[in-house]
C-alpha cells in the first residue's frame, strides 16, 4: 500500500538503517567562558580564588568599604534591600574585607561573582550581572604594581598590542583610584563610532586599597598596602566578541548563544 498512513509511520520509525535523528548539544555559556579565560590568567599570576555571599551585610557590601552611612556616593549603587541591613550585594568588593580579616598578608585574590543593583535593563546594564574583583596586599605594594598587573592581564586577554591608560577617578574604597582604558579593539586607537572618536575604552576601575578599609580589616595602613581593582564580566565579553546588547547574554537564545560553542573553555587550575 502506498497510502502513508500511520502503519507506514510506525515502520520506517524502526528500520535501523535510516539515519538517527541528530540530538541537539550544547555548549559552553560564553560568560562562563570569559570567566574561565579571566581565571588562566589571573592564576597564572599567582592569584587564588576567594568567594563570598550573594546576600551581603550593609556593613561589609558599604560601611567597611568606607561607604558612610547616608553618604550620596552610595546612590550610584542603588540595590535590593532585604531589610535595613541586609541586601543583595552590588559588587565583589565586601569580600575584600571578608577575606582579609581572616587572612593575614600577603593575600593576592580574585573574586567572581554575580552583583545586583536596582537598574533598568537597557543594552548597556542589567538588574543582575557578573563581576571579578582582584585584590593585592603586602608590604610596599605600590601603583606601578597595579599598572603592571592589569597591563599583563588586558595584553594576555584581548591581544599584545592592546594599550592600556589610567584616569584618575574616584572611589570610596581606593585612594588613589583610577578607570582603566584599553586602545580601541577596532580602530587601534585611531577613533571611530564603537570609541566615540576617543580611541579608548573603559574597561574596569581600580586603585590602592583605601586606608580606611585595612582599619576596618584589622591591618595597620602604615605597615601594609595593597591594590584592587574591579572588572564588569558581561563588558568584558561584550568588548572581545563586539556583542552589541547585554541582554543578549541574558535572553538564552539558542541562535545567539550557539555561535560560541565552536571551541571549549580553557581548563584551570585552581
Amino acid at each position: 500500500a502506498l497510502g502513508g498512513g500511520a502503519a507506514d509511520e510506525d515502520h520506517f520509525a524502526g528500520d535501523a538503517t535510516l539515519p538517527g535523528r541528530r540530538t541537539l548539544t550544547g555548549g559552553v555559556h560564553v560568560l562562563h567562558r570569559v570567566v574561565s579565560e579571566m581565571k588562566a590568567i589571573f592564576f597564572g599570576m599567582g592569584y587564588s580564588l576567594a568567594e563570598g555571599p550573594d546576600v551581603e551585610l550593609d556593613y561589609y557590601n558599604f560601611e567597611a568599604l568606607n561607604f558612610p552611612v547616608d553618604h550620596p556616593s552610595r546612590d550610584l549603587q542603588d540595590t535590593f534591600y532585604v531589610n535595613r541591613d541586609i541586601l543583595l550585594r552590588t559588587q565583589t568588593s565586601p569580600v575584600q574585607v571578608r577575606y582579609m580579616e581572616k587572612h593575614r598578608p600577603p593575600i593576592r585574590i580574585i573574586v567572581p561573582g554575580r552583583v545586583y543593583r536596582n537598574e533598568t535593563p537597557d543594552p548597556s546594564h542589567a538588574a543582575e550581572f557578573l563581576q571579578m574583583e582582584g585584590l593585592y596586599v603586602d608590604r610596599n605594594v605600590s601603583l606601578a604594581d597595579l599598572r603592571n598587573d592589569i597591563a599583563f592581564f588586558v595584553r594576555s586577554f584581548f591581544g599584545a598590542d592592546a594599550k592600556v591608560r589610567f584616569r584618575p577617578h574616584f572611589f570610596p574604597f581606593t585612594e588613589p583610584s583610577a578607570e582603566v582604558d584599553m586602545s580601541c579593539f577596532s580602530c587601534g586607537g585611531s577613533g571611530c563610532a564603537i570609541c566615540g572618536k576617543t580611541g579608548w575604552i573603559e574597561i574596569m576601575g581600580a586603585g590602592m586599597v583605601h586606608p580606611h578599609v585595612c582599619r576596618y580589616a584589622g591591618y595597620d595602613p602604615d605597615a601594609y598596602t595593597g591594590f584592587a581593582f574591579g572588572i564588569g564580566i558581561e563588558r568584558t565579553a561584550m568588548l572581545k566578541y563586539g556583542i552589541d546588547d547585554i541582554r543578549r547574554l541574558l535572553a538564552n537564545d539558542l541562535r545567539f548563544l550557539g555561535q560560541f560553542w565552536h571551541e571549549a573553555a580553557p581548563e584551570v587550575q585552581r
